[in-house]
């Protein structure tokens, strides 16, 4: 008996065993790399236009032309990492901000402090904190493009759901995850809904009522299928599959007294103040156009008046905020690597060669067809072109038109861009925010990516009933 459970957790560890994100996105600059060789350059034409009140760089439909291929050898290969760090660095410096802020108000004690009275709280109903959660984030993401600003919130949440027993990779869920299903299932996000139906030439935000019923379906499925891991890690949590770090996360928090005196009124102080950060975000982003350098102040300001109020010494302000910030070096390196993938391919000029084939495919299919294809095409190119604002700028010119070759409206084709961009940006190392998020949260990327391609698959099945139904209703 003991030799067959000895056998079967060492098949439990193979099984479980993912290589190295580092390892995955190296795989992938490699291969890349070789299909500079086999890929020919091309690009299209391109023009400046205002979109929205912001000038964004829009291709010309049928301007595509076949361009000298630039191969990219190991030399490039090898400089390619290095145009990472400067094409990377605003969000590169975000993290580290971000990271060495949040534990300045970590070393204060006072989430610690919160976590306890938000844990007796929910004491015995502790699962109803995702449901909370997941659709106000995700309402961000519908509403008004929240994503960049789940980053801060995960250094949050993960403390938290630790404490009510699960892991953090539900607190990537609860965040970054529950923003992007509002993102792609947007009714009003102004960075894809807007810009896109701005380009394709229909009215801003119409077909809002289907939308909304897309949102809802879309952040209830969402949040059953992460309700039912986090019941199931609840119940067993050496099944998460971050358990051995999540056990030094665990410590690393200390003990935190639960008596109503050691919950100082410093404590209470900071915590109102990392509230109104938050709402200052907020604000911030939907009033004043806050971005990440915006953002990251914000933050870093926050954590600088909480370590005085905390009252720690001026040295240990200063340690507490570089271990923070070599707390992110990881993600950083992961982040320049995976942005090496793109600037590889923008180097040899594929992408429009890449784009330009995959639309002559679509424009020989019947209409249902072509939506069904125009869906994975989408997210093809979205690991290419993680911004929303970006991707529909390069696709939309292109797509919106040749839907209406095809049968297909330019309404739907909007809804295809806005589900083929927004779930991918769970899925690929390209994307910027992802790996920012599963840098704060301490989740490797391997062991995310196993944990969300199911929910992928959900998500894939569930968009082409979404595409299927506005198609059969002649949606427009």
């Amino acid at each position: 008996m003991n030799l067959a459970q000895a056998r079967t957790e060492r098949e439990n560890k193979r099984e479980l065993k993912v290589p190295h994100t580092l390892v995955i996105i190296t795989s992938i600059i490699i291969l890349v790399s070789i299909a500079t060789y086999i890929v020919p350059g091309g690009a299209y034409e391109k023009v400046v236009k205002v979109v929205n009140g912001s000038e964004k760089t829009i291709i010309v439909d049928g301007s595509f032309k076949y361009i000298e291929s630039q191969p990219q050898g190991v030399f490039e290969v090898l400089q390619a990492p290095v145009e990472g760090i400067i094409g990377g660095a605003e969000i590169i410096a975000f993290l580290f901000v971000v990271g060495g802020a949040f534990n300045l108000i970590t070393r204060t004690k006072a989430i610690d402090f919160g976590i306890v009275r938000v844990t007796n709280i929910f004491k015995g109903k502790e699962i109803l904190v995702i449901p909370m959660l997941t659709f106000l984030f995700s309402l961000g993401g519908a509403v008004f493009g929240m994503s960049e600003e789940a980053v801060p919130f995960v250094a949050i949440i993960v403390p938290l759901a630790l404490s009510l027993g699960y892991d953090s990779i539900v607190a990537v869920g609860i965040t970054y995850l529950a923003c992007e299903l509002g993102f792609s299932s947007a009714m009003l996000n102004p960075f894809t809904v807007g810009i896109a139906q701005s380009i394709a030439e229909i009215p801003m935000f119409s077909g809002i009522e289907y939308r909304t019923i897309i949102w809802f379906i879309t952040t209830c499925i969402g949040t059953v299928f992460l309700m039912m891991y986090a019941s199931k890690i609840k119940k067993n949590p050496k099944l998460s599959l971050v358990y051995e770090s999540d056990q030094i996360k665990r410590a690393n928090l200390g003990n935190c007294g639960s008596e109503n005196e050691d919950f100082r009124m410093s404590h209470k102080i900071i915590l109102l103040l990392l509230a109104l950060c938050i709402g200052i975000i907020v604000w911030g982003v939907l009033t004043q156009g806050f971005w990440i350098p915006q953002i990251a102040a914000v933050f870093l300001a926050t954590g600088l008046m909480s370590g005085f109020i905390g009252k720690l010494g001026t040295d240990e302000m200063a340690d507490a905020f570089i271990e923070g910030a070599k707390g992110m070096i990881g993600a950083a390196v992961m982040l320049v690597f995976a942005r090496a993938i793109v600037i590889i391919a923008e180097n040899a000029n594929i992408i429009d060669t890449i784009l330009y084939n995959l639309s002559q495919l679509i424009g020989n299919l019947p209409p249902m067809i072509a939506a069904y294809i125009m869906y994975p095409i989408q997210m093809f190119i979205n690991f290419f072109v993680s911004s929303g604002s970006g991707q529909a700028a390069l696709t939309m010119p292109i797509l919106a038109p040749l839907g209406d070759l095809v049968g297909i409206s330019r309404q739907l084709t909007v809804l295809i861009y806005q589900l083929g961009d927004g779930f991918s940006n769970t899925l690929f190392p390209t994307s910027g925010i992802l790996i920012a998020c599963l840098g704060l949260a301490g989740v490797p990327y391997g062991k995310w990516l196993k944990w969300v391609l199911p929910l992928q698959g959900i998500l894939f099945i569930l968009s082409l009933g979404f595409i299927t139904i506005g198609s059969l209703m002649q949606w427009a």
